[in-house]
């Protein structure tokens, strides 16, 4: 068995996202996705749930790879989506690619992650969304 190849689609360009900022992606199901900017233009992306109280991340504070919850200032890592110790918990990361200045997303997950079981795969709602 050959595993499948993930498939990928732009989501929306790099200057879309304000540099140590967010950019969030709203589906028609699941919790939106935040993309965030990092001041080197590294792009990461989480469910927009704080793993502490559900809080907006998309609203917080960028700072190196991690960006800290408005809410509680739980400091969440981009790479693994959970909070720094002494903080717990963990919110879904999702896969980033860049194509120069397009930033991609893989569509599996776009589906899956952050989607109630009884919801309907999820699909992107207009990249021009933005919040």
């Amino acid at each position: 068995m050959s595993a499948t190849q993930p498939e990928w689609i732009a989501v929306c360009r790099l200057d879309d996202i304000p540099p140590l900022g967010a950019r969030v992606l709203t589906r028609e199901a699941g919790t939106p996705i935040a993309l965030f900017r990092t001041a080197s233009d590294a792009v990461f992306a989480l469910l927009d749930r704080c793993p502490h109280k559900g809080g907006p991340l998309s609203q917080g504070i960028v700072h190196g790879e991690q960006v800290t919850c408005p809410l509680h200032g739980f400091n969440v890592a981009f790479s693994s989506g959970c909070a720094l110790p002494p903080d717990e918990g963990c919110t879904s990361v999702f896969s980033v690619k860049r194509d120069g200045d397009t930033v991609l997303l893989e569509r599996t997950e776009l589906a899956t992650l952050g989607v109630d079981d009884a919801a309907q795969p999820a699909a992107l709602a207009s990249p021009g969304a933005a919040a």
